[in-house]
């Protein structure tokens, strides 16, 4: 009797959304190429004409470096799109089985938030896209502002009342939540979705000129920044304690590195929002304020880092659900901080060392700090292609001989 293959992402879980915000976290990284390397001048970020003019006149290193970040941007972005396709799909058979109302009735109800994290983030990916590949699209960029900020309206609210259904059944009465099945950082999810919307907010404050365009940004988005701070810290405070007390869980593990992402996003957020204050409300800082800002949120990272780093490797985690047979839908968040640390570094870069004129643009310590955060980029590649074969490749059952 032929033997029926199956997919681990058969059955599902909604932290299959990570599989599309991985990706679309990728696209990011190899936007960062572009964005550092490529002159812009006149605008906050290279657009396709800047990128066309900077390939034909530039040098083998630059046409290269061009070459490598269109093509990244372009697979990843589709996988991005396709991944969060295919989720929404899955998800919506999967919100008519008991698995799911029995995941309602958990603490993993907060897993639900991966869904508006990685529509946040396909948002800020394709927006990406329209600046690399569509010619002439910075003449209607104003307008394509506030239509990004309806969108990311709409996933503010979906969030929102994830949040509250969530929140609303577990601090209403006693004993609803398991407080030793709170033993990870896996209640941080909300928190990243909510700071993944704040940063795309933020993005009309960086680049749009129109006065009321620019404060909405910037209001929106320190609103949700701010909810996000303190939805983190709470959940975290919370989480070290019954880590301490139970252990971390084994393959909730990878959360305990969530902090870098939400750093990375929050850190942009601000970037993007002191640049606004500058060029709209003339509220001026200056590059030594921002090296250090940056450095700050760098030992954040590095500090989590390590910790999950240790974490994992006691609990052979990567040796079982990256390496080994296992899987395990939670094996996503894995990617997330190898991207974040990566851009966060190349901010650290070029907007920290270079700008406060430590280091100089293109010179041994430039490409010392660069080559680290494309070191992370490429485990985080790896990563995606690595686990996306593992979960969506069809397998057929060992059969275990009765003893």
């Amino acid at each position: 009797m032929a033997q029926t293959q199956h997919r681990p992402a058969d059955t599902y879980s909604p932290l299959y959304f990570l599989a599309s915000l991985g990706a679309g976290g990728i696209a990011v990284t190899f936007f960062m190429f572009l964005m550092f390397w490529v002159p812009h001048p006149g605008r906050p970020v290279p657009i396709f004409e800047d990128i066309s003019a900077a390939f034909l006149t530039g040098g083998p290193a630059m046409q290269a470096a061009i070459g490598v970040a269109v093509l990244g941007i372009a697979y990843f972005a589709t996988l991005n799109i396709r991944a969060l396709i295919w989720n929404l799909s899955a998800f919506a058979a999967f919100r008519k089985s008991e698995a799911y109302a029995e995941l309602r009735r958990s603490n993993a109800e907060s897993t639900l938030l991966a869904m508006p994290l990685a529509m946040a983030m396909s948002v800020n990916a394709l927006f990406i896209v329209g600046l690399v590949f569509v010619p002439q699209l910075w003449s209607i960029v104003e307008y394509l502002f506030r239509l990004a900020m309806v969108a990311f309206g709409l996933i503010a609210v979906l969030a929102f009342r994830q949040i509250g259904a969530f929140l609303g059944r577990v601090l209403s009465k006693g004993g609803v939540f398991d407080v030793t099945a709170h033993n990870s950082f896996a209640q941080l999810t909300p928190a990243f979705a909510v700071s993944m919307i704040a940063v795309g907010f933020a993005a009309p404050a960086a680049m749009a000129t129109n006065l009321t365009t620019v404060a909405a940004s910037l209001v929106l988005s320190t609103i949700l920044g701010t909810v996000a701070i303190l939805y983190t810290g709470f959940a975290a405070v919370t989480a070290l304690g019954s880590m301490l007390q139970h252990g971390t869980a084994r393959e909730a593990g990878p959360t305990l590195m969530i902090i870098v992402p939400i750093v990375t996003v929050l850190g942009i957020m601000f970037l993007r929002q002191d640049h606004g204050l500058h060029t709209t409300f003339a509220a001026h800082g200056n590059d030594g304020e921002t090296l250090v800002f940056l450095s700050r949120l760098v030992a954040i990272q590095l500090a989590f880092l390590g910790l999950g780093a240790v974490v994992l490797r006691a609990q052979g985690y990567f040796a079982d659900f990256v390496l080994g047979p296992k899987t395990s839908p939670g094996s996503y968040a894995l990617v997330c901080p190898f991207v974040a640390f990566a851009v966060m570094l190349h901010f650290f870069t070029n907007k920290g060392l270079v700008a406060a004129e430590v280091v100089e643009k293109f010179g041994i310590g430039y490409w010392a700090v660069t080559g680290v955060a494309i070191a992370f980029q490429l485990v985080a590649i790896a990563l995606v292609l690595r686990l996306n074969r593992q979960h969506f490749t069809a397998r057929t059952p060992v059969v275990v001989p009765a003893e």
